[in-house]
């Protein structure tokens, strides 16, 4: 975040959890940057919160650059919530600002590697249900595609993240003839709250993850910070004017 308090006048930091956000809004280390910190409570499955998000941020001028980093991990939640926040969250952010995106709007959005790592066989019926992240029916389309399955949280993270990715794909053609561009990064384990979390409860499968990659060690959260930033910078430009061609 605060490596993109430089590329913005105003900087809305977005929590459901309003005393973490408020936690964090004092913490961050803005020094000399540009931007002013506003925080803004929010739940980003709240359709008509994301209205209000929306309305605010068309007030402070124009859209410049998205990163939508929310989610919950398979031990925080059951699959049904996994699915929505992970998946239909993004979805809904991405919907609710597409109207105030101009030819400088960059979007990043979180997906991760377990959509390669947790995601089995694909089921078309069960792509097919990803592809409508919006279906009030998806959660019932994904279930009968996959049966229990996907009531494994391991497995309905994986193809959440599946969905965020298959989302900016398609997301992106879309956004770069309009001069604008939308991406996703997918990291592996990174060393935050979440993921302590995670190997308290499952130190094994975390350990097998870890001994999978290839550094030896978690990412840390600045390494993954410092990726979205770059994506948002004008540095990584060239999609938005290719498609201005």
């Amino acid at each position: 975040m605060v490596a993109l308090a430089d590329m913005v006048d105003v900087l809305l930091l977005i929590d459901r959890d309003e005393a973490a956000l408020t936690g964090a809004a004092q913490n961050l280390p803005l020094g000399d940057q540009r931007a002013v910190l506003e925080p803004f409570v929010l739940d980003v499955t709240d359709g008509p919160a994301l209205a209000e998000l929306a309305t605010r941020s068309s007030e402070l001028g124009t859209l410049r650059a998205v990163a939508r980093a929310a989610g919950i991990s398979p031990s925080m939640s059951d699959w049904r919530q996994v699915l929505t926040v992970g998946l239909v969250g993004t979805a809904m952010v991405i919907d609710a600002l597409e109207p105030l995106v101009t030819s400088d709007t960059a979007i990043v959005c979180f997906a991760s590697i377990a959509a390669t790592l947790a995601v089995g066989e694909l089921v078309p019926s069960a792509v097919a249900a990803l592809d409508e992240p919006l279906d009030p029916q998806l959660l019932e389309r994904i279930h009968e595609a996959l049966g229990q399955e996907i009531e494994n949280t391991d497995a309905a993270y994986g193809w959440a993240k599946l969905g965020v990715r298959r989302l900016v794909q398609r997301e992106a053609v879309r956004f770069g003839r309009r001069g604008a561009r939308i991406c996703s990064v997918s990291p592996g384990m990174i060393d935050t709250p979440m993921t302590r979390l995670e190997a308290e409860v499952r130190s094994a499968v975390n350990g097998i993850l870890l001994e999978e990659t290839p550094l030896g060690r978690e990412g840390r959260p600045e390494e993954v910070s410092a990726a979205a930033a770059f994506l948002i910078s004008d540095e990584a430009s060239y999609q938005r004017d290719r498609h201005r061609r």
